[in-house]
């Protein structure tokens, strides 16, 4: 069956209705974003932490000097807007004036209204739109708006999209490059699942898109493209939602294909374990720092975070009903009470090795192996402010410096092994973020024999509807 897909206006531009997925940190950089849209269509770097670069093409890896959080959290901005340029730069030259490029940044990330000025103050003739999730960016619009530059908010559900539009986009409707439904149950890294929606039973994306297009009519957008990100492999299995009175105009974003690329500057070994994922490999989670659900591979760092949250007890600081049994905590050995079947749990997982008592802000106690426990205090005490807020190391950005809340030993320190991951390869022990699709790279005859195309053979494919 043939298939034939059209371009579309864009950005201020005629261009292919495909979307590389920007992937942060280190992961979409400006060698893959401009290889995308040399190719035709709409190359997205990520400019959450993104790489600063030497005359050589050497990375420049930030080393925090600053012995508080707030003078680490300067630097990271100030690095955050060296690199988000020099990827601004290179995605430029490499796109030779072809196709599009946006930059892709999360409002929760730390600074990111600051970085998003500070790249958009010196690249904003270089970048075409800017692409924005994980949280409310009601900002969004009118900072893009003030640099001539379309703005892509990233939603999962119409009312979020209904929200924004009605408290600040409907002021800057002509900069509306198009909204992007991401799929909270699909779609790699953190995802945008509410309260009231069950992370273990997904629903179809096709109902919700419909509600988000009839949603976008009503204020008059029937012209605004949705772009669906999360769970889109081969637009042949999509076909039914092109030219779909419904849906309107749709474009399709490909987060994790485009990780497995010549140009893609993950690992050869993350490469190689992308071709061997099987179906079940990425798991939907809820430890992640942000407070957000999240899709990675799991591994052996997933895999200490769920033991982790299996070793916790509930505790009280006085007696009362059950919990009658005293135990005694940390280096002050401060005194809780928690049930007799509790107490006997500490006790094997304290013979198991696991002898030291972390509390978390909701009153309970996990036990953690004393090496453990040591890297997590390490941990919180290096925090350099990489979100807004962080419940891990309870760091905000404000004027306290805090949230407030007691940091939570459930979680772990983002930065740190996302840095990781991407810069020295270290996959079983570090976070890896994936699409549920993943798992296709060894399944797709077009991968046979461990094959990774370069960007133009993937976009090349991808129209063919394969």
């Amino acid at each position: 069956m043939s298939f034939h897909l059209s371009p579309m206006q864009l950005s201020g531009k005629e261009v292919l209705p495909i979307i590389e997925g920007g992937k942060g940190v280190a992961v979409s950089n400006g060698e893959t974003t401009g290889a995308w849209a040399r190719a035709g269509g709409i190359g997205t770097f990520s400019a959450v932490n993104a790489d600063n670069m030497d005359a050589e093409g050497h990375i420049i890896r930030t080393v925090y000097k600053g012995r508080s959080r707030k003078e680490r959290f300067e630097e990271l901005v100030t690095q955050g807007i060296a690199g988000g340029i020099k990827q601004a730069q290179i995605a430029h030259e490499v796109a030779q004036g072809n196709g599009r490029i946006h930059m892709n940044v999360l409002w929760e990330m730390g600074g990111a209204e600051r970085i998003l000025k500070g790249v958009l103050d010196e690249a904003k003739d270089l970048i075409h739109g800017v692409t924005c999730g994980a949280g409310m960016p009601f900002k969004l619009a009118p900072l893009a708006a003030s640099y001539g530059v379309h703005y892509y908010p990233i939603i999962s559900s119409a009312r979020a999209f209904r929200a924004l539009w009605l408290r600040s986009y409907k002021k800057f409707p002509e900069w509306l490059g198009g909204v992007v439904y991401e799929d909270p149950w699909l779609a790699g890294g953190h995802n945008g699942l509410s309260n009231s929606e069950d992370p273990n039973k997904p629903q179809d994306p096709y109902p919700r898109i419909v509600e988000l297009r009839q949603t976008m009519n009503k204020f008059g957008l029937n012209h605004v493209p949705i772009v669906m990100a999360g769970g889109v492999w081969c637009l042949r299995e999509w076909s039914d939602w092109i030219d779909n009175n419904e849906i309107g105009p749709i474009v399709f974003q490909l987060g994790t294909r485009p990780l497995l690329t010549q140009e893609s500057p993950i690992s050869d070994v993350w490469k190689q374990r992308l071709l061997n994922l099987k179906e079940g490999d990425i798991k939907l989670n809820k430890f992640s720092p942000t407070g957000f659900y999240s899709s990675a591979i799991y591994n052996s760092f997933l895999h200490e975070l769920y033991e982790r949250s299996d070793r916790e007890i509930a505790f009280m600081d006085h007696a009362s009903g059950d919990h009658s049994e005293a135990l005694a905590f940390g280096v002050r050995h401060k005194e809780v009470f928690i049930t007799k079947h509790d107490a006997q749990s500490a006790k094997e997982w304290i013979a198991d090795g696991f002898s030291k008592a972390l509390s978390t802000p909701d009153s309970t106690l996990i036990f953690v192996a004393p090496d453990k426990a040591q890297e997590i205090r390490q941990d919180q005490l290096d925090c350099m402010g990489c979100l807004s807020q962080c419940g891990f190391s309870n760091w905000a950005a404000n004027d306290l410096g805090t949230t407030g809340r007691k940091a939570d030993p459930r979680s772990f320190c983002i930065q740190k092994t996302l840095q990781s991951v991407a810069h020295d390869g270290e996959l079983d022990h570090n976070l890896m973020f994936a699409g549920h699709t993943a798992y296709r790279f060894g399944q797709d005859p077009f991968y046979a024999n461990g094959f990774v195309p370069t960007v133009k053979q993937l976009v090349d494919r991808i129209i063919t509807g394969d």
